[in-house]
């Protein structure tokens, strides 16, 4: 028996904690933003679209980010306000879907297979959804809706900000091939790296690769690859998925050496990780910090404290003392990455002043 297509949705705000700022404040609108701290070792959590066009990425090093606009505005993050604002969405998704799977204050899956509210389709539902999100909180969020949930990610950044877009049934090989592969999710800047070392340089390109050959190049990861090219992703929407681990990481254009910007680095991440815990009430016990280099040679070190790690100064000094323990290093740095696990339930953050530089 043939089975319906399901109707996902992917709903992500849009640069949703810069956005909370500008509405809060009407004279940061139409300005570039930085949500985050502008000392000398501070970083750029979020940045809105106006800071966008100038380069200026989250997880940046605010040095740089004022290198590439001279003229941003940093505010310091008020992740209770974005917690709240974010409860007020996922109480909206709540009257339009039974399952519901949050990837981040400001993202979550929705299957509205069973059409809870009884409107005439998943884009009618996603319209909807858009318009109470903007009514009830003033901001914006962008929607992507398809069969499954690889591509109702994917279509959410077709239309940002602001807008929606579908990719249909029996449609999604078509929309991945011609999509670079940098924009699939799962392949990050290493594995794009060496897929178009490989001649893969789009979708198609994907699509002509046997299921051995993806295996044999890309491990575990090869039959999901395989999929994806061919539009198909059966991972269900999964409410109760439960996090268990935070972590950023960063690939660098030009390979690191000197200690200092690896330090740099690996602080301005720690910074990026905590700026989640507080947003999502979660605080581990365990801290690791990963090095890959030039030679795509990995190495870890982790350390696991008695308690959670509540303070953010705390996080960025054990991050700081396990790279050190891989300092100086021999080879060029490609990819260093900060990552807290071992939640504890219940754990709450000890507040502190504003980080100094």
């Amino acid at each position: 028996m043939t089975h319906a297509p399901r109707k996902i949705l992917h709903i992500d705000m849009d640069a949703f904690f810069a956005s909370v700022e500008q509405r809060d404040d009407p004279s940061l609108r139409g300005k570039p933003l930085a949500v985050g701290h502008g000392a000398r070792r501070g970083v750029v959590a979020a940045a809105s679209y106006e800071a966008r066009q100038f380069g200026v990425r989250s997880a940046m090093p605010s040095t740089t980010a004022l290198r590439a606009c001279p003229q941003l505005v940093f505010v310091p993050p008020r992740f209770e306000v974005y917690r709240a604002v974010s409860r007020q969405i996922h109480a909206i998704f709540a009257d339009y879907a039974d399952a519901i799977e949050p990837l981040s204050l400001d993202e979550a899956y929705l299957d509205v297979t069973a059409n809870r509210a009884g409107l005439a389709s998943a884009t009618d539902t996603a319209k909807a959804i858009r318009a109470r999100i903007a009514q009830e909180t003033g901001l914006t969020a962008s929607a992507g809706i398809s069969y499954n949930k690889f591509l109702a990610k994917l279509a959410s950044d077709q239309r940002k900000p602001n807008g929606q877009f579908v990719v249909a049934p029996g449609k999604g090989q078509a929309f991945v091939a011609g999509l670079p592969i940098g924009r699939f999710h799962g392949v990050g800047a290493v594995t794009e790296a060496k897929m178009k070392r490989l001649s893969i340089h789009t979708g198609e390109d994907l699509h002509r690769q046997s299921l051995e050959v993806l295996s044999q190049h890309f491990g575990k990861a090869g039959p999901w690859f395989y999929g994806v090219a061919r539009g198909l992703d059966d991972r269900p929407v999964n409410p109760d998925r439960v996090r268990k681990s935070s972590g950023s990481e960063t690939t660098f254009p030009t390979d690191l050496t000197d200690p200092a910007a690896i330090t740099a680095e690996v602080q301005a991440l720690a910074d990026k990780v905590f700026g989640w815990c507080v947003g999502a009430g979660a605080f581990g016990r365990t801290v690791t910090v990963k090095i890959k280099y030039a030679d795509f040679q990995q190495a870890t070190r982790s350390r696991s404290l008695s308690g959670p790690v509540t303070v953010q100064d705390s996080l960025r000094a054990l991050a700081r003392d396990l790279v050190a323990s891989l300092l100086p290093v021999a080879k060029g740095v490609r990819l260093l990455g900060v990552t807290v696990s071992n939640f504890e339930p219940g754990a709450t953050r000890v507040q502190q002043p504003a980080l100094l530089a």
